[in-house]
């Protein structure tokens, strides 16, 4: 070969290192924290965690003391009259009561309610240096100001307001409509804000994506127009917590809807979800201006009736907090949210409950009664979400610092069903498919995945989620059904792709890998097994047993893989607890 040749073939293998370094530092995620890794899986015992790694990690993103400041915010009374309204209710039951659970495990709800996602091991980390008593709170402020927060809400609450399907074709945008929703969370509008600004959205789908709450039903709708009918039942399932939508064919005749006043309560009629959907006749659209308001009468034929009659606009109850002057849709805004509409506010804190939780507080999320019977604190919730004026954080931080949701799954009695619905214990709960994919991809990363990450690998991450989520199933707008998990999903588990691209050998993008490298005892590795798949320690028994494989195995990297398989196959990952 000529010196030539030489020279050539020098200057491809040095475009192929760099291509190749620079791949990887795309891919890792991991170009502004030097020594991460290493930082990360280290116990806390251990001197090195106070290196200049962890110092531009995560544990110091903000500042402790405005973090705890702020969370002081949440120290509610109410939050004691929520713990108090439980108590008397076990006592009248003379239900028995599960512990505490451990600030490990306190996290990770607060990950999957307000990010869709377990936690990091460098968050674990990060939170280990902090006292015990500062974890909890940190953690959830955190995550509260976390983009991937404002971005898990916003779709979640888009189920409810505008469904799961693509909907009419041109006229309706459902990603811009979730994009404005999460910019309303990221920046803490208030939820009667938002309300308002969807009730009274005109204007076109693109540049006001608002009223995209207004185009999805145009494809259901004879004359091409806003659905006055499918608007009325998404005003009250969504918006009210009731389903009132039941009555558009016939009036209740089995006592399922009560509406009236507290005094005089009377059965639902047809004529109560049709004056409601009323309000939305004069929502009109053209393809020049979009969504506007221009007079429309609207008109029904009733059960048993020969013709259609006008309906004027009314609504089903508390008709005294309906103003007089407005457009319609004004006017219904304003009812909705109206401070003493209390059946807004049940809505509202019910469904944070069941976000939170997995489960609603009543149950069916949509279907509060007016006049109760109500679960315990519901009420009480209700009347935080005005005293915090809305503000959807303080809801929040309200619900994550009652006894109830920082309750041990496990208790030293038999626990039965009564006391999972009494709230006697943390329910079991299964994730939803985008939970259990996130968690999948996180736990094959040291480091968070965010938006801070690099975008290779947010790529990487959004196409694998959206891949299992198809495969695995998605709830739709049913997402509070606890179905029993199926064979199919069993085997996406065990024999996917994505389970076994994240356990499997690589240096570059799996934290198997730089569990192999970095943690040189085997105690230590499969503690960081457990963290990053379980957020938890391994207890005695698990421990011994698998240093004991990891000792005695061929292959190390091997026996790292296997464990990672079998957690992330575990009933364990699978749940909320």
């Amino acid at each position: 070969m000529t010196r030539k040749n030489w020279k050539y073939l020098g200057r491809w293998a040095v475009l192929a290192l760099v291509g190749l370094i620079t791949f990887s530092f795309l891919a890792s995620g991991l170009g502004d924290r030097p020594g991460l890794p290493l930082a990360s899986i280290t116990p806390v015992g251990n001197s090195s965690l106070k290196n200049t790694a962890l110092k531009s990690s995560v544990a110091s993103s903000l500042p402790l003391s405005p973090l705890v400041e702020r969370a002081s915010l949440s120290s509610l009374q109410g939050v004691q009259d929520i713990d108090d309204e439980f108590r008397r209710a076990w006592q009248k039951e003379d239900m028995e009561v599960a512990g505490r659970a451990d600030w490990l495990t306190i996290c990770r709800r607060l990950s999957l309610a307000l990010v869709g996602s377990g936690m990091s091991l460098e968050e674990i980390r990060a939170l280990e240096v902090l006292p015990e008593g500062e974890r909890i709170i940190t953690h959830r402020e955190r995550l509260l100001q976390d983009r991937r927060f404002a971005e898990y809400w916003a779709e979640r609450f888009a189920r409810s307001v505008v469904g799961t399907e693509d909907g009419p074709f041109l006229v309706y945008r459902r990603r811009r409509f979730v994009t404005w929703l999460t910019e309303q969370i990221a920046t803490n509008q208030s939820y009667d804000s938002i309300v308002r600004q969807l009730l009274t959205a005109k204007g076109y789908f693109t540049d006001r994506p608002e009223v995209n709450f207004v185009t999805v039903t145009m494809n259901s709708n004879e004359e091409g127009q806003p659905d006055p009918i499918r608007l009325a039942g998404r005003t009250t399932r969504a918006f009210l917590g009731m389903r009132i939508d039941c009555l558009q064919c016939h009036d209740d005749f089995l006592g399922n809807v009560k509406l009236g006043t507290p005094s005089d309560s009377r059965e639902g009629t047809q004529q109560d979800f049709h004056q409601l959907a009323a309000f939305y006749s004069d929502t009109r659209f053209n393809i020049l201006q979009g969504v506007r308001s221009e007079h429309h009468p609207y008109q029904y034929k009733y059960l048993d009736a020969e013709e259609k009659v006008e309906v004027a606009p009314a609504v089903p109850f508390a008709a005294e907090l309906l103003p007089d002057t407005g457009s319609n849709a004004e006017r219904l805004a304003a009812w909705v949210t109206s401070p003493d509409n209390r059946q807004t506010r049940r809505a509202i804190a019910n469904r944070a409950w069941a976000l939170m939780f997995g489960k609603p507080l009543h149950s069916p999320v949509d279907d509060i009664p007016l006049y109760g019977p109500l679960p315990p604190a519901l009420d009480r919730l209700a009347d935080i979400v005005l005293e915090q004026h809305w503000d959807l954080r303080q809801l929040i931080r309200a619900i994550s610092e009652t006894e109830v949701f920082q309750m041990s799954s496990e208790a030293k009695f038999e626990i039965e069903e009564q006391h999972e619905l009494a709230w006697a214990v943390f329910p079991l709960v299964r994730l939803r498919p985008e939970q259990v994919a996130r968690t999948v991809m996180q736990s094959s990363r040291l480091s968070t995945i965010n938006d801070a990450s690099a975008f290779l690998l947010q790529m990487i991450a959004f196409g694998a989620e959206n891949d299992f989520v198809t495969r695995y199933g998605d709830t739709g707008e049913d997402e509070f059904e606890q179905d029993s998990i199926t064979i199919t999903q069993r085997l996406l588990m065990m024999n996917g792709q994505m389970v076994r691209e994240r356990s499997e050998q690589n240096p570059v993008l799996n934290a198997s890998s730089h569990i192999q490298m970095f943690a040189k005892e085997n105690s230590t590795a499969v503690d960081s097994v457990y963290l990053a798949v379980l957020n938890r320690y391994p207890n005695k028994v698990e421990r011994t047993h698998f240093v004991t494989r990891f000792t005695a195995a061929e292959s190390r990297i091997a026996a790292i893989e296997d464990l990672y398989w079998v957690l992330l196959n575990s009933s364990e990952l699978a749940w909320n607890h």
